[in-house]
């Protein structure tokens, strides 16, 4: 059992790798831009660094103060991350600085989204421990 979990994050990468390379083939070859093999790169990476952190693609179940303290942490900054490229994918793909002449409607609804979430969130978790 060792063993495979030695060989879990090569294998792990080797799909990743694989899935992206296919993508970008098609990109290059046909220019083509594949969406699933975007979003199916993104979770594999999401998988990998999940099993390096904590042995488990699912991520891990802090059990001690200091994993639940690195797990508070990296999640507060990981959703301000996110924000932050959110809204730079917004302004790069519309390449305006007037907020009036933005096409991408759904795109600039989720950077909207991103504002709010985590007040909301917080408000909802504040009043559920009251």
């Amino acid at each position: 059992m060792k063993k495979l979990e030695n060989w879990v994050p090569i294998i792990i990468f080797i799909v990743f790798v694989s899935i992206a390379g296919f993508s970008l083939y098609k990109f290059f070859r046909y220019g083509e831009i594949d969406g699933a093999g975007i979003l199916f790169s993104f979770i594999i990476v999401s998988y990998f660094f999940n099993y390096l952190n904590w042995g488990n693609h699912h991520g891990g179940k802090a059990e001690d103060e200091k994993e639940k303290s690195i797990e508070a942490k990296s999640t507060k900054a990981s959703y301000f991350i996110l924000m932050i490229l959110a809204g730079l994918t917004l302004f790069i793909s519309e390449g305006v600085s007037n907020l009036s002449e933005m096409e991408n409607y759904p795109l600039l609804i989720v950077v909207g989204l991103t504002f709010i979430t985590l007040p909301i969130t917080e408000y909802v978790y504040k009043r559920k421990l009251k």
